[in-house]
């Protein structure tokens, strides 16, 4: 019977092949490296970074608010909503709207035009977010990136000014690496920006156990910056160092129709107001 040369050569391959996979494996610690790989916690991909997004983990859950009519119901999306059912949202109570436009320099949300819009069409009050990334370009940079796709604001009653969202980082560390003082630096460098190129003050959100953490308890924008303060609890709670008030609250992430739920501190007549400037 005739040999087969190919299958012949094969062989030695094969078991060459096994017998370094063999020996890799047989190295101290390298079931270890496999287990600790599987093991640690996935890093999401960047531009899905939303609202809140940290917020249960770090400061935990207390409970939902009590009805208050001097209150105006709001909600926050972002591309993990996809396209929104505005007119759900409107017959429940729903007033205002914050879409998230971008995140860094990097990316723009997809489905802004549907959120942004959607919720206009429906009659909603409705503005637009930016999701801070301070370790990956300035914030002018973000800011003028936040402007040009999205972020703008026009004195027409229906437009809310942008937000800066500036919370724990989902990609790594939790200040992206700076200092308080490099992290209050960046942040009056995106809010002088938008500014400049809008006319508005944009809105600080924040966690207050955040902004201590990451700017030192900093109480020098309180004067001309509104706050949109995040606590999933009955009570808004303490709130970062300089504010008074709040402009508007988020008070949980698993609401109807769409998790992130929020409450303006006044009537819809003061959100029409806010919205003028």
């Amino acid at each position: 019977m005739p040999v087969h040369r190919s299958g012949l050569t094969r062989i030695p391959a094969l078991v060459t092949a096994g017998a370094v996979l063999l020996a890799v494996l047989s190295l101290p610690g390298a079931a270890g490296a496999t287990e600790s790989a599987e093991s640690a916690p996935s890093v999401p991909p960047r531009g899905t970074a939303h609202m809140g997004m940290g917020v249960a983990a770090h400061d935990g859950r207390g409970g939902l608010p009590t009805t208050r009519s001097t209150q105006t119901e709001g909600v926050d999306v972002s591309s993990h909503q996809g396209n929104v059912a505005w007119s759900t949202l409107w017959r429940s109570g729903v007033r205002w709207a914050y879409a998230k436009a971008t995140e860094g320099t990097y990316y723009t949300n997809p489905y802004h035009s549907q959120q942004y819009n959607g919720s206009y069409d429906v009659g909603m009050i409705r503005g637009a977010y930016h999701f801070g990334t301070p370790d990956t370009g300035s914030g002018s940079a973000q800011a003028d990136y936040f402007v040009d796709r999205g972020g703008a604001w026009s004195a027409d009653g229906r437009t809310l000014p942008g937000v800066l969202d500036i919370e724990w980082n989902p990609y790594g560390d939790a200040c992206y690496g700076k200092s308080p003082s490099a992290m209050v630096s960046w942040i009056r460098d995106f809010l002088d920006q938008y500014r400049y190129r809008t006319g508005r003050n944009a809105v600080i959100y924040t966690a207050t156990s955040w902004w201590k953490q990451c700017t030192g308890n900093y109480a020098g924008f309180a004067a001309t910056t509104p706050l949109w303060v995040a606590r999933y609890a009955s009570t808004v709670g303490e709130l970062p160092a300089g504010w008074g008030t709040y402009a508007m609250w988020q008070y949980t992430s698993t609401g109807p129709t769409v998790g992130d739920h929020n409450r303006f501190n006044g009537t819809v007549d003061r959100v029409r107001t806010f919205a003028l400037g």
